[in-house]
């Protein structure tokens, strides 16, 4: 009698194995390359590296011998993964890696009529089994990490500015990538209203929160919110930053987490731009006939000294000049012989292309750092904000 299978399971076997393993195999690498996976592999591995040599690196003593050295990197790098888990994961750890270190083993009896019985423990297939449930807890907390990031992601983007606004003068083009789900780079441009419609200005802003991440990104959200709450008063760009400065040093830990701001107000009328440059990388600014000019005139960083004053300066713009506003992430991006991406390589760009409009110079210039830096891991949040004069 034949057997009557469901329509899925009818369909099921006539598809080939072949073909039910390509399917397989497409699930699991999401339809990447080897070279890809491999890129991915090294990029993560590398990552990870970082992470645990630093601990090592920061408790490793002066003098030790060469083996004395080498057993010690041992046994802080163990600590440094060990020390990462909650007690309770730790304990699973040491256990599976004793039952793996240790061959299988048993035990005998006799029952009541004097029978002997031999029973084995698979030792490795235990210590196999808690590793896996390790790995099984690791990903669930993995994946509730990384869906509470994205969620924080897309915060962050709504606070970042969308299209580029129209401004009369000048064209404007931006972009940020974080090193990590969400960065500590700022940049904003916003309308600021003066006292008459005469005196309005528009806020250029380009900031970088010290360090990486999560922390980063929360102080770099309320920097936002500073600038956009009391960029409201009217009071002249000097008096903004103090504010600003003073507001950062109630949140800074004691000035370890500063903030290198740019920030500049722009008067269409006069294509004069006011700005203060708060300890940030000094903009560059490219003149058409090719004169370079850097926009270095501030102060300290925000969130260091309360009482720190600020100076302010003032460029005017004619056509054809570009205004090059990047956070350290850009120029400090390191190919695989650790060498940076620099100031003149950004130049050369901009030379190069004078002519072509922002957003074609920024996917130009991303373009050129995504070929020097090439596989290498991306360490820092990079931003660039580019201005050119009509």
């Amino acid at each position: 009698m034949a057997t009557a299978f469901p329509p899925a399971e009818q369909s099921a076997q006539r598809i080939p194995l072949r073909v039910r393993l390509q399917r397989f195999w497409h699930r699991v690498t999401e339809g990447l390359e080897v070279s890809q996976l491999w890129s991915q592999f090294e990029t993560d591995a590398r990552t990870s590296y970082r992470l645990y040599s630093s601990d090592v690196a920061a408790k490793t003593p002066e003098g030790l011998t060469r083996r004395g050295h080498n057993l010690h990197v041992v046994k802080e790098f163990f600590w440094a993964v060990v020390e990462k888990l909650s007690p309770a994961r730790r304990v699973l750890l040491l256990a599976a890696l004793v039952m793996l270190l240790f061959p299988s083993s048993g035990f005998s009896y006799h029952d009541a009529g004097n029978e002997l019985h031999v029973v084995e423990i698979d030792l490795h297939f235990w210590g196999g089994l808690l590793l896996f449930l390790l790995l099984m807890l690791e990903i669930a907390d993995r994946v509730v990490m990384k869906r509470d990031l994205q969620i924080a992601r897309e915060i962050q983007t709504w606070l970042l500015p969308g299209a580029p606004p129209q401004i009369p003068g000048i064209s404007v083009a931006y972009t940020t990538r974080p090193a990590n789900t969400v960065a500590g780079d700022y940049y904003d441009v916003f309308p600021r209203p003066g006292k008459t419609p005469e005196e309005s200005r528009v806020m250029f802003a380009v900031a970088d929160v010290a360090g990486k991440s999560i922390p980063a990104a929360m102080l770099m959200a309320t920097l936002q919110a500073s600038l956009k709450t009391l960029s409201t008063a009217q009071v002249a760009l000097p008096e903004l930053v103090a504010n600003m400065n003073r507001y950062a040093c109630s949140n800074s830990q004691g000035g370890l987490r500063f903030t290198t701001a740019f920030l500049a107000e722009y008067d269409a009328a006069r294509r004069t731009f006011y700005y203060i440059n708060a300890g940030h990388n000094n903009p560059i600014l490219r003149r058409a006939n090719g004169l370079i000019e850097r926009l270095d005139v501030g102060g300290l960083p925000l969130g260091i000294q309360p009482e720190a004053k600020y100076e302010s300066a003032s460029v005017t713009l004619t056509p054809g000049d570009w205004l090059i506003i990047f956070t350290d992430g850009l120029v400090e991006a390191e190919n695989a012989r650790q060498e940076e991406y620099g100031e003149t390589r950004v130049l050369t760009t901009i030379n190069a292309a004078a002519a072509t409009a922002p957003n074609d110079m920024l996917q130009r210039l991303m373009a050129e750092l995504d070929l020097f830096v090439g596989t290498t891991p991306q360490h820092d949040d990079v931003t660039c904000l580019l201005i050119k004069a009509e």
